[in-house]
């Protein structure tokens, strides 16, 4: 992520709100920045609530948000934020969306959040670029806009846009871009004032609900990643997991293609190398140490295995990422390690 800090700048933040919306929704866009502006003890962010038509917005539960002013052509700020939980049409719709692609043109910094990104889409504002999609949609956002590059990652930050998948993925984002102007120093602070725990990068890829149909989990399927999870210093064989789940081992298969496009041993071992991956570059522990953690029964092994699929070794992955980091905090990568890479604890979730 390349560093743009503001130095003593005001950011303006315009917030275009489309319902349907919670509270937390659009809380969290809110809250962050405004938290920022507290700990930094001067005004960072200054923030804007926008409606279609400059009325207040309904929120789930029958609550409602004051806009701050209607979603016009004289909009004029440094980051656009399109924030939906659902894409919904509306009357106006299409003269919305002709306005979003003429203030999005000339807005420095787009962003999209959950399903803020398709309206983004429909606008025109994200060929060419690497998007988040929700898990929900993506398939269905990966077939209608094939001049994006659609990804699984948690969020994207693409030159001058950026998209998040939504939900609790949203604080990690908006910590994301904070760093990315005011260094890791703050949004630490903000992280440790939410007790997040540890931060998600733009790397790290969806937790994804695994369903059958609209809102229904597979339970074997269910049981069989919950297994995986819990096994990943002494992983189980594919016959393990199926016997302990119910089925045979044919019928897991089945599932783990319909549902994920992968056989459970492949995808057993994306996940043991994506914990492996945040470990490197989260912690302090040593390569021996995280191969061993992670499943792995020799360094060498975890090694060729590693750079299959990131296409490096550990050790460049980790050295890659320190240089990094110093680069956007101003740390030696030679030097001590900033705190954000000392040995904290990892989060699941």
């Amino acid at each position: 992520m390349s560093s743009t800090p503001t130095g003593s700048r005001v950011t303006e933040v315009a917030i275009v709100a489309l319902p349907p919306l919670s509270m937390s929704g659009i809380g969290t866009l809110i809250d962050t920045l405004h938290l920022a502006n507290e700990l930094a003890g001067r005004e960072l962010y200054r923030v804007r609530v926008c409606s279609w038509d400059g009325r207040a917005i309904p929120l789930a539960g029958g609550a409602q948000l004051s806009a701050d002013c209607a979603f016009d052509d004289a909009v004029n700020s440094d980051w656009l934020i399109v924030a939906s939980e659902r894409f919904q049409q509306f009357a106006d719709y299409r003269l919305f969306l002709a306005r979003l692609s003429r203030v999005g043109q000339r807005t420095p910094f787009v962003i999209g959040i959950h399903h803020g990104v398709w309206w983004l889409a429909m606008a025109g504002q994200l060929a060419g670029y690497r998007v988040s999609a929700n898990w929900h949609t993506h398939q269905q956002f990966y077939e209608q806009f094939q001049r994006s590059i659609t990804t699984r990652q948690v969020f994207e930050i693409d030159r001058d846009r950026a998209t998040c998948a939504g939900s609790l993925a949203t604080v990690d984002f908006m910590l994301a871009l904070i760093e990315r102007d005011h260094g890791s120093a703050l949004s630490e602070r903000i992280g440790d004032t939410l007790l997040i725990g540890q931060q998600r990068t733009g790397d790290e890829r969806q937790r994804i609900p695994f369903v059958t149909a609209a809102g229904e989990r597979h339970p074997r399927l269910h049981d069989a990643l919950m297994l995986m999870e819990a096994n990943v210093e002494d992983p189980l064989t594919t016959d393990e997991i199926a016997e302990r789940v119910g089925v045979s081992r044919r019928q897991l298969e089945r599932l783990f293609k319909q549902h994920l496009d992968s056989m459970p041993a492949k995808y057993y071992l994306a996940l043991r190398l994506e914990k492996a991956r945040t470990q490197l570059q989260r912690t302090s522990k040593s390569v021996i140490q995280i191969s061993l953690a992670c499943g792995f029964s020799s360094a060498a092994h975890f090694s060729n295995v590693y750079r299959e699929q990131f296409g490096m070794t550990p050790r460049e992955d980790r050295r890659g990422w320190l240089q990094k980091q110093a680069a956007e905090t101003g740390f030696s990568a030679c030097g001590p390690r900033p705190t954000a890479l000392l040995a904290r604890p990892d989060a699941d979730e």
